[in-house]
């Protein structure tokens, strides 16, 4: 990045650093726990989920590039390892160790409630302090919105399904 580039952050540079990297662990995990949900997951509605989780994956590997790419704009470095993602995490990993639809879908709906609430905080803290990163933020807090609420509307159809 340029040096006006990184001056506009100046004095936040190093909390937004933080921020960032704590982000992007999290994009690593939901990722891999949307992926490995879509390859185990079993029940009623098993293909519209699997769907559902692939596409979802897709999108968290692209926020993992948005916010790598920020990083390394602002002269900083993403989490080099997976071992470092389990210590920076904002909102863990869900292991799909229950393979049932509804659980599946559960634990997705709850982790991105956590990445809602991740990047509404950072929206909130970083502000115009740096507006690069508040717009890196804003694109993925609707789309990790939108994803809530397709694995809601996921889970409510089989509600209906199951009580039939």
């Amino acid at each position: 990045m340029g040096t006006r580039g990184r001056e506009i952050v100046g004095e936040h540079l190093d909390r937004v650093l933080e921020l960032l990297n704590k982000a992007f662990a999290d994009e690593w995990l939901a990722y891999y726990q949307y992926w490995l949900g879509a390859k185990v997951v079993e029940g009623p509605m098993k293909d519209a989920v699997i769907t559902e989780l692939m596409q979802h994956a897709a999108d968290e590997l692209r926020h993992a590039d948005m916010v790598s790419n920020r990083i390394i704009q602002l002269g900083g470095t993403p989490l080099t390892t997976p071992k470092k993602w389990f210590e920076w995490t904002n909102c863990g990993y869900d292991a799909p160790d229950d393979p049932f639809v509804q659980k599946i879908l559960e634990q997705n709906i709850s982790g991105e409630q956590c990445a809602i609430s991740t990047y509404n905080s950072i929206i909130e803290e970083i502000g115009m302090k740096d507006p690069v990163t508040y717009n890196i933020a804003v694109q993925i807090l609707e789309d990790e919105v939108e994803h809530e609420e397709d694995l809601q509307s996921l889970l409510e159809d089989l509600g209906v399904i199951m009580k039939k």
